[in-house]
């Protein structure tokens, strides 16, 4: 690193409270940034509950862009390190609420942590002292119950000061919970399953099942746009696209019109089932919410997860469409998931599907389609594509 050094703090949250093992959760969250960022142009570091990340002037938009799509972290700040004595931390305090104030802020609060207890002063009278030069200049006043800006204090090896801090995505990082594939379509649940696993520390892989020409390449590009997005949180995912046309195409001619989807999903585990065993995935993720459609009754579900060898993972299960738009809009796949291009499973859904399904019928049914050969060739034929949080920060 050349030139002016910045630097990042984050907070752990959730990763505080894994007692002796913490320090394997923390271990896995700067290997994490740091295989994104790259070990030259940024230094990486846990202490005490904090990520540190500081890097060159260049190298700033992309640590920022990491952080904001680092799972493991509650939030992060760009901070000022300055000597542990109050005449530096009250500088840069006041310098701090100065710009505050020409931000159209009027009330500030001081928050102050002592990491460090051999520094002479508690929190109470750094927060005190912290405050005063500020007060006196009658620039901000005090508000300590719903400031415009909290100035916090942060004395630890040295004392960090900053007042712009960002939530992050929390949770756990990702490479502590095993590996997941996840069946990711074009819609708007999908991707949010994805994500909403990787806050809970999974590696994710992704499948996507395309029907060319009946979804096309537009149909594709949209799910290659939400692997793009999901690999920023996950660091690192694969896409298989794996080709179904001639399996859709077989059960639309053998199954009875009302369980033609339901065959489909089935269709889909047993090919997911396949690539599970080859990427070595501990589960499979699906964005099935609860009777949102009539595939997701609870007998069907209950018949598509008997077709599963491994265990069958429904993060949004008890979730309703907004919660589940919401949390799209905050990842950003929402712009995506909305573009008009139907998937594989919106195309071929009969008129009147079936409600509640038994294991036993659909067995039976699956069995007359005499379809594992087409499904086997298609898992064969699968197209593989890599998206990375690395790949993304690069073109910064």
């Amino acid at each position: 690193m050349t030139g002016n050094i910045h630097t990042y703090l984050g907070k752990v949250g959730e990763l505080t409270l894994k007692g002796s093992n913490m320090h394997m959760f923390e271990k896995q969250l700067v290997r994490n940034i740091r295989s994104a960022l790259g070990g030259e142009e940024c230094r990486v570091w846990t202490q005490s509950g904090r990520l540190y990340v500081e890097c060159g002037e260049d190298a700033c938009a992309r640590a920022e862009y990491a952080l904001d799509h680092l799972t493991g972290i509650t939030g992060w700040a760009k901070v000022r390190a300055v000597p542990k004595d109050m005449d530096s931390i009250t500088e840069a305090v006041t310098d701090l609420g100065l710009r505050a104030k020409e931000q159209g802020a009027v009330t500030f609060k001081i928050d102050a942590r002592r990491e460090d207890k051999s520094f002479p002063l508690n929190s109470y009278e750094i927060c005190r002292q912290a405050a005063g030069r500020l007060f006196d200049s009658g620039a901000l006043k005090v508000d300590v119950h719903r400031p415009d800006v909290i100035i916090s204090v942060e004395v630890r090896d040295k004392c960090y000061v900053y007042s712009d801090s960002r939530r992050t995505c929390r949770g756990l990082p990702v490479g502590v919970s095993g590996k997941g594939l996840l069946l990711l379509s074009g819609g708007l649940d999908s991707p949010v399953a994805g994500y909403r696993m990787m806050r809970r520390g999974m590696q994710v892989e992704c499948a996507y099942f395309h029907s060319y020409p009946y979804t096309g390449d537009e149909a594709r590009q949209k799910v290659e746009d939400l692997a793009r997005v999901l690999g920023d949180y996950g660091i690192v995912t694969h896409l298989n696209i794996i080709p179904f046309t001639d399996v859709q195409m077989a059960i639309k001619k053998k199954s009875p019109p009302a369980w033609t989807t339901l065959m489909l999903r089935l269709c889909m585990m047993s090919a997911a089932n396949m690539l599970c065993e080859h990427i070595k995935a501990d589960c499979i993720i699906t964005g099935e919410s609860l009777a949102q459609v009539a595939s997701q009754t609870v007998e069907n579900l209950s018949v598509t997860e008997s077709f599963a060898d491994r265990p069958l993972f429904r993060p949004l299960l008890g979730m309703d469409k907004e919660e589940i738009i919401d949390t799209a809009v905050r990842i950003g796949t929402y712009p995506i998931s909305i573009l008009p291009y139907e998937d594989c499973c919106v195309l071929f859904s009969p008129r009147h599907p079936v409600l509640r399904a038994g294991r036993e019928d659909a067995m039976s049914i699956y069995g007359s389609l005499q379809i594992d050969a087409l499904v086997r060739e298609a898992f064969e034929r699968r197209k593989i594509k890599r998206f990375s949080l690395r790949d993304t920060l690069s073109k910064l």
